[in-house]
């Protein structure tokens, strides 16, 4: 795809973040089942229920635009599902807790790369005076930064404290 107007980049990010959600939640089936802590296995299954509605925002709208998903597959995601398995899922663990710890993170930056993907295109979106796009990819972002800090309350007010006495 030629890249030669921001109207390009846009549709060429949409994609992008279409794929890296993709892949994103097949990334999460895995870290559920090796979550042990059930707030951490509920949050994650609502996260995942969050990255398929931005995937059908994401969907319809490159159908507006006469688009489709097909085509591009996000690298910057490959790699941090690399990473995850690496670290949460390959790794070896003699307490729970500190999986789960581990699980929080590489999850949690999944999340900012959806955050950093829907805040682009929001600024593209506005740019282009596309306000309907704008308003949904918005909604996109809110809810991920809402996960983002859901996730954030379970480390910091349980699981982080009981990886440490582990």
């Amino acid at each position: 795809m030629s890249l030669s107007t921001l109207k390009d980049v846009y549709i060429d990010q949409l994609k992008d973040l279409y794929s890296a959600n993709n892949q994103a939640i097949k990334l999460t089936d895995d870290l559920i089942e090796a979550a042990s802590d059930s707030g951490l296995k509920t949050a994650l299954e609502d996260s995942n229920e969050g990255t398929r509605e931005g995937m059908k925002v994401l969907e319809t709208i490159l159908s507006e635009h006469d688009s489709s998903t097909k085509g591009e597959f996000c690298k910057g995601m490959e790699g941090l599902v690399k990473e995850a398995h690496a670290h949460a899922l390959g790794a070896d663990f003699s307490d729970s807790a500190v999986r789960d710890a581990v699980i929080i993170s590489q999850y949690q930056r999944l999340a900012h790369y959806a955050i950093a993907g829907y805040g682009c295109l929001t600024a593209y979106a506005r740019r282009l005076k596309l306000d309907k796009d704008f308003q949904r990819i918005q909604v996109c972002l809110d809810n991920t930064y809402g996960g983002d800090r859901r996730f954030t309350g379970l480390a910091t007010q349980g699981i982080n404290k009981d990886a440490k006495a582990a």
